[in-house]
C-alpha cells in the first residue's frame, strides 16, 4: 500500500509540479490585478443623460417590435446615434430605436467607434485617436459566458497612454467591457494562468469545465498523498522531527510539512471553485421556485400605464415586474434611483427602492415558514451586492433556504439552502481568505495571501527540481 501511495505520488508529483507552481505564482498576481471587467461605476460614468426624452414608441411597443415574447425588462438608455431601448430576454436582448421602432443593432464599424468614443469622452477620455481594432465573436478577455448575448464584440482602442480598449455589442451598441495594457499584460501570468483560460479552451464551456475540473482533482489527490506521506516519514530522535531524506528531498520534506494545510485546503478548494453544481446546490432557484418568480410583465397592459415623465437627471430607465406588479426606476445617479409603481404613480413620494413588505410577498410564495426579510450588509458572512452601489439587499430566511433580493431592481440574487453556505466556506474562505476576521484586517489578509502563496511557490519549485532529476534518471536509463 506504501509503496503504491509513493509511486502514485512521484508520477503524479512530476506530473502537476509545474502546474502547482504557475497557480500559486498566478495566484499572487490575481490578488492585486483581477480580470478585466466594465465597473458599474465606470458603465455609469459613460451613460448620456436621457433629456429630453421624446419617445415615439413606448417600452410595450418595443418588446412587440424585439419579437422577444419572454422579455423580462426594458431598458433606455441614449446612444450616440439616438435613444434606444434594450430589451431584455432569459437568454437574448434587442435594441429597438425609440423613434420608429427598427432594429438597432450595430453592424458597422463607424457606429461602433462613434459610441465606444462618446462613453469614453464622459469618462475623461482623450478619443482623438480611438479607432476600431476589430470585430470578433471571442477574444482573450471577452470569453466568459456572460457576453453571448452581446456577440460579436466590436473592440475600439482609445490609442492613449493606459491602452485602453473598450468593447461594443454588436446587439445593444452598449459597452460591455474594458480593458488596459497593464491589465492585459498581468492577466496573462495572472488569471490566465491561474483558470487555464486561453481562449482556444475556454471558448467551449463544456470542454474547459471537464478539463480544469479533471486537472484540478488529480492535483488535490496529489497534495493529499503528499501530506500523508510527508507526515508518515517524518522521524522523532531525541525529541526533535528530523527528516530522513537529504538535500533537495529533506527541503520538498520540510516545506510541505510547514506548507501541507495550506496546499491541501487550497488546492481542494480551487477544484470546488470547479464544482457548478457537481456535488454542491448552485445558489439558484430551483425549477418551481423560477416558475413563481418569474417575473414578466403584461406589456400590453402596461403600454396603458399613465407613467410619470423622465426625471430630467435620469440616465437610465428600466421597466420591470416584481411579485405580480410592473415598475419603473429611473436611474439619476450611480447610487440613486427613482422607483414608481404601476397604480401608484399620483403618489408624490416615489420609493426609491423595494421595501421589505415588496419582498416578503415574493419570498412567501417562494418558501414555507418564512421570517421578515432583513438587510444584508457588507460585512455580512455570506455576502451579496445591489445592482445599485450601497443599495439594499434583503435576505429572508425560510426555514433551512434563505433568499436574497435586491432592493433596487427585484432580481433574485442567490439561494442559500445548507449545501450552498457549506460552499461558501469550504471553497470561498479557503480559496481567498475571506474569513471575517481576517476581512476586517485587510492588510494581513493580504499579507497571508502573499506570504502562503510564495510558500506554496518555493515549496513546488522544490519539486520540479526533484521532479526533473527523476525524468532524467528515467530517460536516462
Amino acid at each position: 500500500m506504501m509503496g503504491a501511495m509513493i509511486l502514485l505520488h512521484r508520477w503524479l508529483g512530476i506530473a502537476f509540479c509545474l502546474l502547482f507552481a504557475m497557480w500559486f505564482a498566478s495566484g499572487i498576481v490575481m490578488h492585486f490585478v483581477p480580470f478585466p471587467s466594465l465597473g458599474e461605476a465606470e458603465r455609469f460614468a459613460g451613460l448620456a443623460s436621457l433629456a429630453p426624452a421624446r419617445e415615439a414608441i413606448g417600452p410595450s411597443d418595443a418588446v412587440a417590435a424585439s419579437g422577444l415574447s419572454d422579455a423580462a425588462r426594458v431598458r433606455l438608455i441614449r446612444r450616440s446615434d439616438g435613444p434606444v431601448y434594450v430589451v431584455v430576454g432569459p437568454s437574448r436582448s434587442r435594441a429597438i430605436r425609440t423613434t420608429d421602432g427598427t432594429d438597432a443593432a450595430v453592424t458597422s464599424p463607424e457606429v461602433a467607434l462613434a459610441i465606444a468614443t462618446d462613453h469614453a469622452r464622459r469618462r475623461g477620455f482623450d478619443v482623438a485617436r480611438a479607432s476600431v481594432v476589430m470585430l470578433a465573436e471571442h477574444d482573450q478577455w471577452s470569453v466568459p459566458n456572460g457576453f453571448d448575448r452581446h456577440r460579436p464584440l466590436f473592440r475600439v482602442g482609445l490609442a492613449d497612454a493606459d491602452g485602453t480598449e473598450l468593447y461594443v455589442s454588436s446587439v445593444t451598441g452598449e459597452i460591455v467591457l474594458d480593458t488596459t495594457r497593464r491589465e492585459r499584460g498581468w492577466n496573462l501570468v495572472g488569471s490566465v494562468v491561474h483558470w487555464i483560460y486561453p481562449t482556444v479552451l475556454r471558448r467551449n464551456w463544456s470542454l474547459w469545465d471537464g478539463v480544469v475540473w479533471s486537472l484540478s482533482l488529480l492535483a488535490s489527490i496529489a497534495a493529499v498523498l503528499g501530506a500523508a506521506l510527508g507526515i508518515v516519514r517524518i522521524r522523532v530522535r531525541k525529541g526533535r522531527m528530523r527528516s530522513p531524506y537529504r538535500h533537495w528531498h529533506a527541503l520538498h520534506h520540510v516545506l510541505g510539512l510547514l506548507a501541507t494545510t495550506f496546499v491541501v485546503t487550497w488546492i481542494f478548494s480551487g477544484w470546488l471553485s470547479m464544482d457548478h453544481g457537481r456535488l454542491f446546490s448552485r445558489g439558484q432557484l430551483t425549477q418551481a421556485e423560477a416558475d413563481v418568480a418569474a417575473a414578466v410583465p403584461d406589456w400590453r397592459t402596461l403600454a396603458a400605464v399613465n407613467w410619470p415623465p423622465i426625471a430630467p437627471s435620469a440616465r437610465e430607465v428600466e421597466w420591470f415586474a416584481f411579485n405580480g406588479r410592473s415598475y419603473r426606476r429611473d436611474r439619476v445617479g450611480l447610487d440613486q434611483q427613482i422607483l414608481f409603481r404601476a397604480g401608484d404613480v399620483a403618489s408624490d413620494d416615489p420609493s426609491a427602492f423595494l421595501s421589505p413588505s415588496d419582498i416578503a410577498g415574493l419570498t412567501e410564495r417562494l418558501g414555507t415558514g418564512c421570517g421578515l426579510p432583513s438587510l444584508v450588509h457588507a460585512d455580512d458572512d455570506y455576502p451579496a451586492s445591489s445592482a445599485v452601489p450601497s443599495g439594499p439587499v434583503y435576505r429572508t430566511r425560510c426555514g433551512d433556504v434563505w433568499f436574497d433580493v435586491d432592493g433596487s431592481n427585484g432580481v433574485v440574487l442567490q439561494r442559500l439552502d445548507r449545501s450552498r453556505r457549506a460552499y461558501r466556506w469550504l471553497y470561498s474562505a479557503l480559496h481567498t481568505l475571506d474569513f471575517p476576521i481576517l476581512m476586517e484586517h485587510p492588510y494581513v489578509r493580504r499579507a497571508s495571501i502573499v506570504g502562503l502563496c510564495a510558500l506554496g511557490l518555493l515549496f513546488s519549485l522544490t519539486g520540479i527540481v526533484i521532479g526533473w532529476r527523476r525524468l532524467r534518471m528515467t530517460i536516462g536509463a
